[in-house]
């Protein structure tokens, strides 16, 4: 139903050998108070979200230009729901919030936990497509640096196994702004990583989907949620506005998740009673949020919930789930302004 939190559920379909031994009773979240009074337009329903495992670095260029598209490309093909992994920016530093003094950004990198799948095995491959992200989108560009940047790791992997030795045994180590770095050469000298990247346990698949009858308010609305929750602290929207929001139930399970089709307003009249898509909604984009914490991403579905029910254009406001079958978490949406 939600695109992230296809982390856990896609899995099963995708690969039945991995299980993660990992407790998932479900849990029901309450927030404090709030001095916001609820919209009305909110849906008496929940977001349903679930356990993932997350690096947080930062990366560090010489020009905006290069640290731009380094972290869009690394930010890019958010893919939860056929296995990978899901990236985004956080936030964007100064040059006084770097280790080194260059322009920098903080970025997140997520990976799903499956439910009886040994750790070391979610582990190794989320090493494995955290390298992907880093080799792929920031050692390629000209005079970048990646620095650990989590609070409080659980772990850490060490970066020289997978991109360090991209150095094809020419790599070295030096002690560089106060931190062990992994030296790469280059072409273009050199690349830079710090040895051991911490890695943390936080809640993926927050969400709320927003339905418009006009065509214009889906990116008026959801450009002004994300502005909202971008100012929240330890959180990511790795799809932006989505357009397609998926479901697990399929024809096709051997492709992962497909589309949820009795939310898609251009099958209303031919799925009849069946589909769910309300009177004058012609369009559901949906918003998902990964973060650091249940606190991050309840608080961060809140500021961008709060700024749209007063557009004329938003006709309700809901949010994906599956009924609470899969994740660990409920969200109540109406929880959020109570």
């Amino acid at each position: 139903m939600i695109l992230a939190a296809l982390f856990l559920a896609s899995l099963l379909y995708i690969s039945s050998k991995w299980r993660f031994n990992f407790p998932s009773p479900v849990a029901f979240y309450h927030f404090g108070h709030s001095s916001l009074i609820m919209p009305s337009k909110i849906v008496d329903t929940f977001a349903e979200a679930f356990d993932g495992i997350y690096a947080r670095v930062m990366i560090t260029a010489d020009d905006l230009e290069t640290l731009r598209r380094a972290a869009m490309d690394v930010a890019s093909s958010p893919s939860g729901p056929i296995g990978r992994t899901e990236a985004g920016i956080e936030k964007w530093v100064s040059k006084d919030e770097t280790p080194d003094g260059r322009v920098g950004v903080m970025i997140q990198v997520w990976s799903g936990l499956e439910e009886g799948e040994p750790f070391s095995s979610v582990l190794q491959k989320f090493e494995k497509e955290f390298s992907y992200r880093i080799r792929q989108n920031v050692l390629v560009k000209p005079f970048t640096a990646v620095f650990d940047a989590h609070p409080s790791p659980e772990g850490r992997i060490d970066a020289l196994e997978r991109i360090g030795h991209c150095g094809d045994g020419y790599e070295w180590e030096e002690d560089r702004y106060g931190r062990r770095m992994i030296i790469v050469p280059t072409m273009v000298p050199d690349f830079q990583i710090e040895r051991f990247i911490g890695y943390g346990f936080g809640v993926t698949g927050g969400n709320f989907w927003y339905m418009c009858n006009r065509k214009e308010t889906v990116m008026e609305a959801g450009t002004k949620a994300l502005k909202a929750i971008n100012e929240v602290d330890g959180i990511i929207t790795p799809y932006g506005i989505c357009a397609a929001g998926s479901k697990v139930e399929t024809k096709f399970p051997w492709i992962g998740g497909t589309t949820n089709h009795p939310y898609c307003p251009s099958l209303k009249d031919r799925l009849g009673e069946e589909s769910k898509v309300p009177e004058g909604a012609n369009f559901i984009p949906e918003i998902v949020i990964h973060g650091v914490s249940l606190d991050a991403v309840g608080n961060a579905m809140k500021a961008g919930i709060a700024v749209i029910p007063d557009m004329d254009d938003v006709i309700t406001i809901s949010a994906g789930n599956f009924g609470g079958k899969l994740g660990k978490y409920k969200i109540f949406l109406r929880e959020l302004f109570s």
